[in-house]
């Protein structure tokens, strides 16, 4: 039997075998990847060139955008090249730090949502208390947490992962490396010290989505006791995107790590992986401009912005 120390490289799963396939693959995670890169950078610049939008949960905002450009970025861009180049292979050192990037930045984008559940409950809950409460100074501190929260729990994940025998082989059933997948390839013996680190991560991510869920309550509450309809569209278009984020989020990273390793089914597995990995950096850009005007006319100018200078120096050449 072969273990982690023999181990030079891995195997991801190949879409398909036919080289037509592989290249509309390619073609077609190349279209995901770019709109994901435009839509994320336009909300970065948006918020980073408005300074109207220099708020609290702009700037929770601005840091999910970031790290949905690094979540991404970790999966797609090998998957693309694999299927550009017909091949399955990933180095074990680039599997193990594909995990540590991945778990990294799920971590902190999920402790983010904490934070920004947070941030617009204080909002509309006890907005008088909102200056107080969340001043820069301690935005800086509350997204610093998130952040660091996410490298410490993959660095352990990560860590106790790969210094796992491994005996099963080398072949992974997904098209990056993640840790259920990898599991499988472990011994059974040493299975459960596994088990027992994510069982300690799904209580942390449990406690998490209680104080989501309870602060919802609590702000669906506060909205709905406004006498003004207008007031409660104007709260719930900064909540909903919010809150379908976190369902998203939540429900597919919950069936994929928390599904006990002997329950395959490879193409349900590789739905949810795409639902979870690939889609939200995707769709999030636009589901928070989309219901928030503010945001939207501010993309709006930068895209305006963006094409009359493209417009400009084109002129310029044809002078």
């Amino acid at each position: 039997m072969s273990n982690s120390s023999s181990i030079t490289e891995f195997l991801l799963l190949a879409f398909t075998d036919t080289r037509e396939l592989q290249l509309l693959h390619f073609v077609l995670f190349l279209g995901i990847y770019l709109a994901a890169l435009l839509g994320n950078s336009l909300v970065l610049t948006a918020i980073a060139c408005n300074h109207r939008l220099h708020t609290p949960m702009y700037f929770f905002l601005l840091n999910f955008a970031l790290l949905d450009l690094g979540c991404i970025s970790t999966t797609l861009p090998k998957a693309m090249a694999n299927s550009l180049w017909d091949t399955r292979a990933i180095s074990y050192a680039g599997c193990a730090a594909q995990v540590f990037l991945f778990v990294f930045l799920f971590s902190a984008e999920y402790s983010l949502l904490t934070v920004m559940a947070y941030d617009r409950y204080i909002a509309i809950c006890k907005p008088l208390h909102y200056g107080t409460l969340l001043g820069s100074r301690a935005c800086a501190q509350m997204a610093a947490a998130a952040w660091g929260s996410g490298i410490l729990n993959a660095l352990l994940q990560t860590g106790n992962t790969f210094s796992l025998p491994l005996c099963q082989g080398n072949a992974v059933d997904q098209f990056f490396c993640e840790i259920p997948q990898i599991l499988k390839l472990s011994c059974s013996h040493s299975y459960f010290r596994e088990v027992g680190l994510v069982m300690v991560s799904a209580c942390f991510a449990s406690g998490c989505f209680v104080f989501i869920v309870l602060s919802y309550v609590q702000i669906i509450r506060a909205v709905l006791r406004r006498p003004s309809e207008q007031g409660q569209h104007k709260a719930f278009s900064t909540c909903l995107p919010h809150l379908a984020v976190v369902c998203l989020f939540v429900s597919t990273g919950a069936f994929s790590y928390l599904k006990p390793p002997s329950i395959s089914f490879p193409f349900l597995d590789l739905v949810v992986a795409v639902l979870y990995s690939v889609v939200p950096p995707v769709l999030n850009p636009l589901i928070y401009s989309l219901r928030n005007e503010e945001l939207l006319n501010s993309v709006k100018k930068v895209i305006s912005w963006s094409f009359f200078n493209s417009y400009k120096i084109i002129a310029s050449f044809h002078k």
